[in-house]
């Protein structure tokens, strides 16, 4: 049997936390008393945008001092015990089961390849030389999640990265829409991103998975704005108008909620990738999440049992890796908001707690270089009994 990890530590590899403080100083206080141990070497943070991000920035500073911590806002955090808001969720990584490198994109707009080989071939030199013995690799992403640079920014990570597999979230804001922040060097970032290399030993697997089932209604992008995302016509006629049609509802009662039992997706050879609506702009225009653009064809998904279907794919994990230690999980906000109409809200937070999913909703997914609306993406991580 290969050697424990951690056993030259005496930490456990992966520890986490949750704060419900209001007060910054407060609430990193609390995340470092429970993560604080002689090896940690790594932390991961997820947390509420109604914190003053200021003054949280100097609490993680003053908390964990030159340690490397990276994280970003949300649209609702996941913690040991489910799905919680106005909170901050933290994972503590050990040195010894874990070599972890980070960088900071902060202008996505100028992020091509070159700039990604020379990223991720600085973030693999430093991570090599405190790698664990036979270790493998995945990379995190977070992202902006206004920034509308993700395809271009993920495209170009993922060529750069080879077959290291990636996964990620972008950035939310509590559903408001008006800015997200990524965290890393010490400051809150807005059009940024974060990239993180994880070097264990221990059995891991990057995942995604969603639960919508395609219809037969189509929708043809007749007139669209693809640098924002913007969509003007579906089917020759104004955009809000036809997608409300298509969904049986007002114009005026097109709301989040309705986005999220009402999606669309886009097929790419045998799969459908959603493209999640954000909003209805006052000249009758959508927005979307992902990128759209003149004359794709976008088909209606229905939801199928959420839970039943994610209970499926923590039972295929467990069974392929023993039961994890931890799951990083990136869920879209939409899937949360579709779990709330449905009165589901408590049954969820108990099958993510089962999970051991530590983690946050998303305005949207990343999984191998694309970018993804409504899914469930993350890592599961096993336990050192089962590296």
């Amino acid at each position: 049997m290969p050697p424990d990890p951690t056993a030259f530590t005496g930490a456990p590899p992966l520890c986490s936390a949750v704060s419900r403080h209001a007060d910054p100083a407060a609430a990193v206080a609390e995340l470092g008393e429970a993560l604080r141990h002689p090896a940690l070497g790594f932390v991961l943070f997820f947390c509420s945008a109604d914190y003053p991000l200021e003054d949280l920035s100097r609490a993680i500073t003053h908390t964990f001092g030159r340690l490397p911590v990276v994280g970003c806002t949300t649209a609702g955090e996941i913690s040991p015990t489910g799905y919680e808001r106005g909170c901050i969720v933290a994972i503590g990584f050990a040195r010894g089961a874990f070599a972890v490198a980070t960088a900071l994109v902060a202008d996505l707009d100028r992020f091509d390849l070159l700039a990604a080989q020379r990223l991720v071939d600085g973030l693999l030199e430093r991570c090599r030389p405190e790698a664990p013995a036979g270790a493998e690799r995945f990379a995190l992403t977070l992202l902006d999640g206004l920034s509308s640079r993700e395809e271009q920014v993920l495209a170009t990570l993922e060529a750069a990265l080879g077959r290291i597999p990636g996964f990620g979230g972008s950035a939310g804001d509590d559903n408001r829409l008006a800015r997200t922040h990524v965290y890393a060097e010490g400051h809150f970032h807005s059009r940024a991103a974060v990239v993180v290399m994880v070097a264990t030993r221990l059995p891991f697997e990057v995942f995604t998975t969603h639960h919508l089932q395609p219809l037969d209604h189509k929708l043809v992008v007749t007139r669209a704005d693809s640098e924002t995302r913007r969509v003007l016509e579906l089917n020759a006629l104004p955009a809000a108008e036809e997608y409300a049609r298509l969904v049986g509802v007002p114009v005026a009662a097109l709301d989040a909620q309705a986005f999220a039992l009402h999606p669309l997706a886009v097929r790419i050879a045998d799969a459908h990738y959603v493209r999640s609506v954000q909003r209805v702009n006052p000249d009758g225009s959508l927005s979307f999440y992902c990128a759209v653009e003149t004359g794709i064809v976008l088909t209606a998904m229905r939801p199928t049992p959420m839970l039943e279907q994610l209970e499926v794919v923590f039972d295929g994990l467990a069974q392929r890796l023993g039961e994890p230690a931890l799951v990083i999980g990136c869920d879209c906000f939409l899937r949360r908001l579709e779990i709330e109409a449905r009165g589901e809200l408590a049954a969820a937070s108990r099958l993510l707690a089962r999970g051991r999913v530590i983690g946050f909703n998303t305005y949207g997914e990343q999984h191998h270089g694309m970018h993804l609306n409504q899914t469930f993406t993350g890592v599961a991580i096993g336990s050192a009994t089962s590296a």
